[in-house]
């Protein structure tokens, strides 16, 4: 097969026709070249779908004149699909990440063409997928067309990201930076909240975290530890000054010992410049990556997530506020369960006690109707606010209600234990 060397993005992404299922490459990865052209073009189609997880600056896809011309299936809502999603313009399907390839590899969900953003092909003709594999490389292996921006731009990373240049139908090159994305701010309540995660946190523990506020403090906590290992679906600027102090080595890691292993990464150019042609850093199938029974295989797993909600019993949301769509469930649930059954692992949900500006509590009696429960109250252990940690492991309903009031905000603790002794066959 011959690539098509194509002088615009618009040329590119003309071989899509109507009908066809599309899936984009993710994260910092995102082709937003080949997605405002796609945005004209589809305009000339029809019943396109557009498969995504989160997906960065593709605004132009989210107009409303693209109504009956291309519909979004999401597996993880973003800024510019949750008002889609709101509307009902657009599909949210709930799926554990790492289920997401098999979907393609079994055939359950078709892909006619794979569109995504690599480097440069080397001297071998391979070309990578860059700073995020996640889901792309299976979409790849069973797509029947890729359309590819070539960006120089675009780090070079190992792993499973190597694609070569041949297995291309049509190609675009064109140089775009990244997007950036900077370190949260911190304020009080999330170095607290990073203080008392920090507490759980061990020399040699393998960790896995998230980008945010919460997930930098408790990193910007941990320069006195040894030995630190990372195995995450995802990682941000959080891990390179302990990387560069030498608190994380991964040489106690069981799994990939020595190397970071992750499946995308999104943060400051300095991340991006830190992966570049790094044998240091693998990025990984997704699949494997959030495998539990290759999470568990590392000792002392440390995953650390967050939460919208959590009820007085446990049960964790992490991807609806009631029935609105605000995320994805994503690998929360693998590396929860992953860390449970690793051998001294511990597996962390850390949230600000209220929301709102303090209007209101996340920790409440239920869940709000419609919100759906990421993590089980079967599965979780630690749950950790700026007022505490409370482990519920072994807890009984009572047991559980009275360690999340203790804390809860001081605001909210004596309606809660109210609202239990109404609504609960239990008082606290």
């Amino acid at each position: 097969m011959s690539v098509r060397i194509c002088q615009s993005a618009l040329e590119a992404v003309s071989i899509i026709e109507s009908n066809e299922i599309i899936w984009t490459h993710s994260m910092a990865a995102t082709p937003r070249v080949l997605f405002e052209a796609l945005a004209v073009h589809a305009k000339t189609k029809t019943n396109l779908t557009l498969l995504q997880l989160h997906t960065e600056r593709s605004e132009a896809l989210s107009d409303k004149s693209l109504s009956g011309h291309l519909r979004h299936r999401c597996y993880f809502s973003s800024t510019p699909t949750r008002s889609l999603l709101a509307s009902g313009d657009a599909d949210y399907v709930p799926i554990f990440l790492s289920e997401v390839p098999k979907l393609f590899r079994s055939g359950e969900q078709e892909i006619d063409t794979a569109i995504i953003q690599v480097s440069p092909p080397d001297k071998h003709g391979m070309c990578t997928m860059g700073v995020a594999v996640e889901a792309t490389n299976a979409a790849c292996q069973v797509a029947k067309k890729i359309i590819a921006h070539i960006n120089p731009n675009m780090p070079r990373t190992h792993g499973d990201s190597f694609i070569a240049y041949d297995r291309f139908h049509s190609v675009y090159w064109q140089d775009d930076d990244l997007p950036i994305h900077t370190m949260a701010a911190q304020d009080e309540i999330t170095q607290t909240i990073g203080k008392n995660v920090a507490r759980l946190i061990n020399d040699g523990d393998c960790l896995q975290m998230g980008i945010g506020a919460i997930p930098d403090a408790v990193l910007a906590c941990l320069y006195d530890r040894k030995d630190l290992g990372i195995h995450t679906e995802m990682f941000s600027d959080g891990v390179l000054d302990l990387v560069e102090s030498g608190a994380i080595n991964n040489k106690l890691k069981k799994v990939h010992p020595g190397k970071i292993v992750t499946g995308f990464a999104l943060g400051s150019q300095r991340l991006y410049d830190f992966v570049d042609d790094n044998p240091q850093v693998v990025f990984l199938d997704i699949e494997y990556v959030n495998d539990t029974s290759i999470i568990r295989r590392n000792d002392n797993v440390a995953a650390i997530n967050s939460a919208l909600q959590v009820d007085i019993t446990g049960q964790v949301c992490a991807d609806s506020i009631g029935t609105h769509i605000y995320s994805g469930v994503g690998g929360q649930m693998d590396f929860i369960r992953g860390a449970g059954l690793s051998k001294g692992g511990k597996a962390v949900i850390a949230l600000p006690s209220t929301a709102s500006k303090g209007a209101i509590s996340r920790i409440v009696p239920t869940l709000s109707n419609g919100a759906g429960v990421v993590t089980t109250r079967a599965h979780v252990q630690y749950i950790v606010t700026e007022y505490g940690i409370a482990n519920l492991r072994g807890k009984s309903l009572r047991e559980r209600a009275q360690a999340l009031i203790e804390i809860a905000h001081p605001n909210f603790r004596e309606q809660l234990k109210q609202q239990v002794n109404e609504l609960w066959e239990f008082a606290v």
